[in-house]
């Protein structure tokens, strides 16, 4: 009895460390968020978002790249980074509704909230989601809640937006929101996030939800991502610890990507030069020439030649400086509300919504609009082509490293047409969900039971709920 007394008193005290804080401020955790899901995101972009998007072709450590995507190798993994930071982002938003002085983090930390749910759920489609982030005090083995529920119920992700939104607005206090590396504490600036993020995501819904009224109130507010001084991004930087991971990695794995098939194709048809700024010209053409790869390819089979294909450009490797993590942009925004005209949503000029969009995409990479480009073959109404594919053809090329956008745009809406892989390993099919990670499994197997059920054994091939 004395031997467990002594053992057990001031247990708590004793195992404490003085030196480390018990609470982070949120701060210092807001700045953590926002720089960790969108340098790490921006990486799976390059790795892996970009081979599902067929951006760039693998050469070798290719099973993601030739549709193995329960065998994550340079990347692949993205579900950790999303339910890290979803956890961080939840610890600010309770600090921000318990205690007064954090009230400002309230709003910023829904929109988070939401922006990385939506992400997440339309990869995976049904995820944990009402009992993911209560671990400390309830369940470590979440219930996966149906992609409709986390869209549409009460703290969802239209719901979510709504009230941060609100939060923002209500907020009258003079305490300024620090750790803001996207808008520099300008609140006024997440307020025109959250509705930018808000006709994104009512666009993903609507062809299972009516959202015209909501999505045209939005467009005739005005207030929403106009030009790329707006954009949600952060700049990487020239050295480290801050320039972009593909220039801190060994030129080998640099070397591992190269240009698509598909994406040589779409640029050189529409004699697009943005192909320089994306890519190198192969070394065996002089600086001429730009050359791709068929995705998925087998590497102990197939015989490559470096220098007869077209590295990634300088941005991603000698000048990180010029590229941004990407949340969300002006010309994205435009293209979405460009096909929400198109397909009647909203009451507005398509042409001149989507012309926008492309010049704010040059612009954003850093590529001056020739001046007959949108008149030949990315003409809005361009012979042999429709305007739906005009614009979301225009999304996806842009959405180069910016995760899994591209991908999940081709799955929404089939454009732009996709080569097959050479050596498939998903039966020849292109994938349209992402695979639950095989810790899932493990760790909370009577949940990810009933959800791989639901997904025909956990299948690349079902298709999430708005997909359906």
């Amino acid at each position: 009895m004395i031997l467990a007394s002594s053992c057990t008193k001031d247990f708590e005290e004793i195992n404490t460390n003085p030196n480390a804080p018990n609470n982070v401020q949120p701060s210092l955790l807001l700045r953590q968020v926002i720089y960790d899901f969108g340098e790490q995101m921006s990486y799976e972009g390059f790795v892996a978002g970009d081979l599902l998007s067929q951006h760039r072709t693998a050469l070798d450590f290719n099973l993601f790249d030739r549709h193995a995507l329960k065998s994550p190798q340079l990347g692949g993994n993205p579900w950790p980074i999303f339910y890290t930071n979803l956890r961080d982002n939840q610890i600010i938003l309770e600090q921000a509704q318990s205690v007064n002085t954090y009230a400002v983090y309230e709003g910023p930390a829904l929109l988070l909230k939401a922006y990385m749910t939506a992400g997440l759920t339309d990869m995976f489609g049904d995820v944990p989601y009402s009992e993911a982030f209560n671990g400390v005090n309830g369940t470590v083995t979440p219930r996966y809640d149906l992609q409709e529920h986390i869209y549409l119920n009460e703290d969802g992700i239209l719901d979510n937006i709504d009230k941060g939104i609100a939060a923002i607005e209500a907020y009258n206090d003079v305490i300024p929101l620090d750790g803001d590396i996207l808008f520099n504490g300008d609140l006024n600036a997440w307020i025109t996030f959250g509705n930018s993020l808000k006709i994104k995501q009512l666009l993903r819904i609507s062809n299972k939800v009516d959202v015209s009224l909501e999505m045209q109130a939005i467009f005739e507010s005005g207030n929403y991502f106009t030009a790329n001084s707006q954009n949600a991004i952060f700049n990487f930087t020239n050295t480290d610890p801050n320039s972009f991971r593909l220039a801190q990695l060994r030129v080998g794995d640099f070397n591992n990507f190269v240009l698509s098939e598909t994406m040589e194709n779409v640029l050189k048809n529409l004699n697009d030069t943005r192909i320089r700024q994306f890519f190198r010209p192969t070394e065996n053409s002089n600086g001429i020439e730009f050359e791709g790869l068929i995705n998925g390819i087998d590497a102990s089979t197939t015989s490559i030649e470096l220098a007869s294909l077209s590295l990634a450009g300088t941005a991603f490797r000698e000048d990180t400086s010029s590229l941004d993590a990407n949340f969300l942009t002006a010309w994205e925004t435009y293209f979405n509300l460009a096909e929400a005209a198109e397909r009647g949503i909203i009451n507005a000029d398509p042409q001149s919504l989507y012309e926008t969009g492309v010049a704010l995409a040059f612009e954003y990479w850093q590529t001056e609009l020739p001046s007959d480009y949108l008149s030949g073959a990315a003409a809005y109404n361009a012979i042999g082509t429709s305007p739906i594919e005009q614009i979301v053809t225009q999304k996806w090329i842009a959405q180069i490293i910016n995760g899994y956008e591209g991908w999940i745009e081709w799955k929404r809406t089939g454009f732009p047409t996709f080569l097959d892989v050479q050596s498939s390993l998903n039966g020849g099919l292109i994938p349209i969900r992402m695979p639950y990670p095989s810790e899932e499994e493990a760790l909370n197997n009577e949940n990810y039971q009933q959800a791989a059920t639901a997904t025909n054994g956990n299948s690349l091939d079902t298709p999430v709920w708005w997909d359906e």
